[in-house]
């Protein structure tokens, strides 16, 4: 019958600094997970916000478009020179139209504006989270990088990688 070898955990000696760079990368790992989303979730909105800008402008153009229409077609009534009572209506609502045109262009100008904003707002948000993603990455491989080496620098510099990484990321709530 063969031996039967039982090894016993004692037997192995356990590593103090290890254990607290193994917990030290978790907690990288999940502050990154979250920095991560918020990233990703932030370039969602600044690319949301972006088109209802896009679209605010598009009806913005097609607002002025309208109006210049009308101002054609009112000088096409001085030039040709008509001087009748269906040129006076033509006129009068062609002036009504210029106006609410004229309002609803302000109107749509002033939310394309908001909206180019907002996603500009987002787009700064989303670089802050993006350092700081790019950090908390840095800072999960140096430190992991003590399991290969046992050097206690790699931890040491990882932390302070994280800490910025974080620390920017913050920051991004805050723009």
């Amino acid at each position: 019958m063969p031996e039967l070898e039982i090894h016993h955990e004692s037997e192995h000696a356990i590593d103090p600094m290890g254990q607290r760079v193994g917990i030290l990368a978790a907690v990288l790992a999940v502050a990154l997970a979250i920095v991560t989303i918020a990233s990703h979730r932030t370039h969602t909105e600044a690319i949301m916000r972006k088109s209802a800008a896009n679209d605010a402008w598009a009806h913005y153009q097609s607002t002025r478009v309208k109006y210049h229409n009308l101002e054609l077609g009112e000088s096409l009534i001085g030039i040709l020179g008509a001087k009748s009572e269906a040129a006076e209506k033509a006129l009068a609502s062609y002036a009504a139209q210029k106006k609410d045109y004229e309002e609803r262009s302000r109107t749509t100008q002033a939310d394309a504006e908001k909206s180019d904003q907002a996603a500009e707002g987002a787009e700064h948000r989303a670089l802050r989270y993006d350092i700081g993603e790019g950090l908390l990455e840095i800072a999960l491989v140096l430190s992991s990088l003590y399991f290969i080496s046992r050097k206690k620098m790699f931890p040491a510099i990882g932390l302070a990688a994280g800490a910025a990484g974080t620390a920017i990321a913050i920051t991004g709530l805050l723009v």
